[in-house]
């Protein structure tokens, strides 16, 4: 007799627990193909509600932490989805339509790209950090620190090494991310979920909803307990883009603003993924006689 196969339930990731979505809502995804694959959360508002109590809730426990530590949990999650390649090289497969090795390579770069943002975890404040000459006996220490809770719309076409190359540089500054996947190609998404669980990450500092970024996004723009916000998910989109950038401004926020075409991901990034999430704080203290 067959087996039957045991079909997954993707759920949403939020304060490191999986919850269906409060609406009761899915929608089909299909692979590249336009085949049927699975059915995914449909988040809606009161989810993003939710996912911004549980990230602002984890900012202080994660921003606290020493650098190197944060660098130490990143490491981990690469770690952690190197172990799990063949199931991240499927979703890929399935979601971009690419051949099983430039999948792998995908995964792969996603991987070393984790990997890079944990290296920077304790230098960065060393290089956009400095000591400022003034006149006076003072000692003046300017230093970056997390801008708090950033909303993240993830880039639409790639699935994992875009995702992983926007929510990285976020939470090792010390921030903590509502990320909203891909519409059409989640599967990378939750499954990265599943490796943010089973790994060192707090819950609460990365949460990750499925669905329609029109629908969910608007009201990120506009939360007053949201801190900052990435378009880069809304590239080509200028209507949606143009409406959360004026959302954003009524409380504002820091605004990472939408690209005309989303970026390459295999490019090496600049420092400014993640100086565009943290705060300069300079500090005067009176030198010793």
């Amino acid at each position: 007799m067959a087996r039957i196969d045991v079909r997954k339930t993707y759920k949403l990731y939020i304060g490191g627990a999986f919850p269906r979505s409060e609406s009761g809502h899915s929608y089909p995804v299909e692979d590249a193909k336009g085949q049927f694959v699975a059915n995914a959360a449909l988040a809606s508002r009161k989810d993003g509600r939710d996912a911004v109590v549980a990230a602002r809730k984890a900012v202080g426990g994660w921003s606290g932490r020493t650098a190197y530590n944060r660098a130490q949990v990143l490491y981990r999650v690469a770690e952690v989805m190197e172990d799990r390649r063949p199931q991240f090289v499927t979703a890929v497969q399935q979601s971009e339509g690419l051949s099983a090795g430039r999948a792998g390579a995908s995964v792969d770069a996603a991987i070393d790209r984790l990997v890079w943002y944990a290296g920077w975890a304790d230098k960065l404040t060393q290089v956009v950090g400095n000591a400022n000459p003034v006149a006076g006996p003072f000692f003046n220490l300017s230093t970056p620190e997390p801008s708090g809770v950033v909303a993240v719309l993830a880039p639409q076409a790639s699935s994992l090494l875009g995702l992983v190359s926007v929510v990285a540089p976020v939470v090792v500054t010390g921030n903590t991310a509502v990320v909203v996947s891909s519409y059409r190609r989640p599967l990378p998404a939750v499954t990265f979920a599943e490796v943010l669980a089973t790994s060192d990450v707090p819950g609460g500092v990365i949460n990750i909803l499925t669905g329609d970024a029109a629908v969910v996004g608007p009201w990120l723009a506009s939360h007053m307990d949201v801190d900052a916000i990435d378009l880069v998910g809304t590239a080509g989109d200028v209507a949606l883009a143009t409406e959360l950038e004026i959302a954003a401004a009524d409380n504002l926020k820091r605004v990472r603003r939408a690209p005309a075409a989303e970026p390459d991901w295999t490019a090496v990034p600049g420092l400014d993924t993640m100086t565009d999430f943290v705060e300069i704080k300079t500090v005067w203290h009176p030198m010793g006689v």
